[in-house]
């Protein structure tokens, strides 16, 4: 009787080699990038250089990487009592999550630029902002909403003489207590509601004065972001009108205010961050601004979110170009690397003109920015409509962008491993925080009739740039004709503000980007030489120079 030979061992089987991968996108400077290096020179803020590409090397790290991985895995965890029946009203997060805001606030991307006398704080802070987008987005959100609270804050001075400190400082010190015995705070807002969603003039959140100041609101948001946050601006019905006022969750001797989170929002994306509704009933506030005009007092504070949707979207879009970019230059097929096979070439090419276009304009606003807050009227008329017309049209990029992006890694991208199918989760988020499409387009009908001063800033900006390319000089003639606020506007504003996105973006790349990237993004985007898909640029176009610029 023979015994049949045991299978022959081997330390690795041929089957499990692994050849032809790409190895993880780590270990590198996420901030080491042309577009975003030249924009923050051009806007600026050349001395914050080194603290970015520091930051930039945190963000690429593979522990930085670990931690956004990790927060999204393990979600937010709604407490609303504790073991004896108390309301408690808290969130528990993963550890991971507390270690990126540590990182990302200490790293200056929430209210510092604020305190920052130096010119290009605002900038320095924007790309920050980007590169900790890049890193993961959800604990952003916090992030955004107190940078872009202390405009709003500043119309209440005494409350803002309390707490922007705060709001401005360094230091993440996450936790429920006392706001001014914490050495640095979040904020929040809470504006829209059931019944009305955007139309937030039909909120029903009720305030009543008090005769110590105070004020007492009554009433269900439905949607509040980062309820573990220290204060927020909250929008509810005053007897004079719609009002701005400030919620703190902690009150200043200590006990809890009432913020009763009825439920976590179960969201597509932004799992690491908790979005909730809160009750507030007999809930302590104080007023900010003037009775019966909070939208006009807490639009200084979507003003500055949506800024921060164009920067995020943009951070957004490079990451995911980056992963697309590194994938191909490992991965072969047909005997040759991905990133040289000519189709490919042409795809990524293409998206590289959509985010150095995406980049440049959001670092341009940023600087914008800066400027008017040191006083530069004409850069404030042009933050007014740009900012309207860049959220619209960046965030709406960013779904189709990182879907082509994925699309570069096959089968690979769709896998959660790769870390692109959270990207693509994110990827809408953008388009529908802080106004939908549609709510800015008409926006930037608004601001054209309101304040006409910031058309002529916007033209101001196109024309710095004329006689450089003649497509763009023709696209910017056509578009003053659609421009003209004919009783159709409205209908035709989607239409109007896409254009008026491209000749600015094409502005700003003729003027800042290589000849090669200025001319296929005039060819394809103004003059029409382009498919309805990415890849799709015209023979002739110089893919090697625009592929030079691809993140590394």
């Amino acid at each position: 009787m023979t015994t049949a030979a045991a299978p022959s061992s081997h330390p690795t089987a041929v089957t499990h080699q692994v050849t032809n991968q790409a190895p993880p996108l780590t270990g590198h400077d996420a901030a080491d990038d042309p577009v975003l290096i030249e924009g923050v020179r051009r806007e600026g803020a050349a001395w914050h250089l080194d603290d970015l590409h520091t930051f930039g090397r945190f963000a690429g790290s593979e522990e930085a990487r670990t931690w956004a991985d990790q927060a999204n895995r393990f979600e937010p965890e709604l407490r609303t009592h504790d073991r004896y029946g108390n309301r408690v009203d808290e969130v528990d997060f993963h550890p991971a999550y507390h270690s990126l805001l540590t990182a990302t606030v200490g790293a200056g991307a929430a209210g510092s630029a604020w305190a920052d006398e130096r010119p290009g704080a605002h900038v320095a802070r924007a790309a920050t902002f980007m590169v900790a987008t890049m890193l993961e987005q959800g604990h952003m959100c916090p992030v955004s909403m107190t940078y872009a609270v202390v405009p709003a804050l500043r119309h209440a001075p005494d409350l803002a003489k309390t707490y922007e400190p705060l709001l401005t400082s360094t230091v993440y010190d996450p936790g429920l207590r006392t706001p001014t015995g914490k050495r640095g705070l979040l904020a929040g807002m809470g504006m829209t509601e059931k019944q009305g969603g955007t139309d937030v003039r039909a909120n029903t959140t009720a305030a009543t004065e008090q005769a110590d100041g105070t004020w007492r609101l009554r009433g269900h948001k439905w949607f509040t972001s980062a309820p573990m946050n220290d204060l927020f601006l909250v929008l509810a019905q005053a007897p004079g009108g719609l009002s701005c006022f400030l919620v703190p969750r902690v009150l200043p001797d200590g006990s809890r205010n009432t913020f009763r989170i009825q439920r976590l929002k179960d969201k597509l994306g932004n799992r690491s961050n908790a979005s909730s509704e809160p009750e507030f009933d007999d809930t302590v506030a104080w007023l900010v601004g003037a009775e019966g005009k909070g939208v006009r007092t807490i639009i200084e504070m979507v003003t500055m979110t949506r800024l921060d949707c164009v920067l995020g979207s943009a951070g957004h879009i490079r990451e995911a170009l980056a992963q697309a970019a590194h994938h191909t230059r490992y991965r072969s097929v047909f005997g040759a690397k991905l990133i040289d096979q000519p189709l490919m070439r042409n795809v990524l090419a293409d998206l590289g003109l959509e985010s150095e276009a995406a980049t440049t304009l959001g670092l341009r606003l940023a600087g914008a920015a800066d400027r008017a807050q040191r006083g530069d009227a004409q850069e404030r008329a042009f933050l007014r409509l740009a900012t309207a017309v860049s959220k619209y049209w960046v965030c709406k990029r960013q779904p189709t962008i990182v879907a082509e992006t994925l699309e570069c890694l096959g089968g690979n991208g769709y896998d959660e491993a790769s870390g692109m199918p959270r990207l693509y989760r994110e990827a809408p988020l953008n388009g529908i925080w802080e106004g939908s499409g549609n709510v800015n387009a008409l926006d930037m009908l608004r601001a054209m009739t309101r304040e006409p001063e910031s058309l002529e800033a916007f033209r101001t900006e196109i024309e710095s740039a004329a006689g450089a390319d003649a497509r763009l000089d023709a696209a910017w003639r056509e578009l003053q004709d659609q421009l003209v606020l004919t009783e159709d506007a409205p209908l035709r504003a989607r239409r109007v503000i896409e254009r008026a996105a491209l000749v600015l973006q094409g502005s700003l790349l003729v003027r800042h980007a290589p000849a090669a990237v200025a001319d296929a993004f005039c060819a394809s985007r103004l003059a029409g030489d382009q498919g309805l898909a990415f890849g799709t640029l015209a023979p002739g176009t110089d893919f090697t120079a625009i592929l030079e610029r691809l993140p590394a």
